[in-house]
């Protein structure tokens, strides 16, 4: 099976070419004019053991905002397409990630259906150019785009650095294992996700 995706979106406010390749080595390259956003896509990579890489250029000057959304737009519509029908997919996952003194909960499902619960507090204003709030916004566009239900909480911290690194490092390893192939077929009682 080749669980693969390559998306390419053009709007008025960025362009973005993105592959990924879900049975990968955990090879990542981001470029998204945002080093700090870059630095947790290729965490994405390397922990999920996807190969993964992303080229964005976005409308920086006005804000980081929409290429961070963007980015996860695009992202969650090639897991979405690189998973297919899910046949045989582990399905449920969670992780509990330290990161020095903060630690983050995460748990999903790869259910097809939406939901956020997003309960990580960033801590800091600012982590270099990128905007701790956006996070948030990343992950909700994430989640729309590859129909999964994802719950992230932060459990301690005081490092905002450290909190949102350790969330893309939750949410990396729990999709690891949600996307591992354990059986032949469809992991619902309706007979799709």
């Amino acid at each position: 099976m080749n669980r693969t995706a390559h998306i390419q979106r053009v709007t008025k406010e960025t362009k973005i070419d993105l592959e990924v390749d879900l049975d990968g080595s955990g090879a990542g390259t981001a470029s998204t004019g945002i080093p700090f956003f870059d630095h947790m896509l290729e965490q994405l990579g390397k922990h999920g053991g996807w190969n993964l890489r992303i080229e964005a250029v976005g409308d920086l000057a006005i804000d980081t905002h929409h290429t961070i959304e963007d980015v996860g737009i695009v992202l969650g519509t090639a897991v979405k397409e690189a998973l297919g029908d899910k046949a045989g997919v582990r399905r449920f996952a969670s992780a509990l990630v330290p990161l020095d003194e903060a630690l983050v909960q995460v748990a999903l499902d790869l259910s097809g259906r939406p939901f956020l619960v997003y309960d990580v507090d960033p801590v800091s204003e600012w982590i270099g150019t990128f905007d701790p709030q956006l996070a948030e916004e990343f992950w909700r566009a994430f989640v729309v785009a590859c129909g999964i239900t994802l719950h992230m909480r932060s459990l301690s911290g005081r490092n905002g650095h450290h909190v949102i690194e350790a969330s893309f490092k939750g949410v990396a390893r729990a999709l690891r294992d949600a996307v591992t192939i354990e059986g032949a077929g469809i992991p619902s009682t309706k007979g799709t996700l």
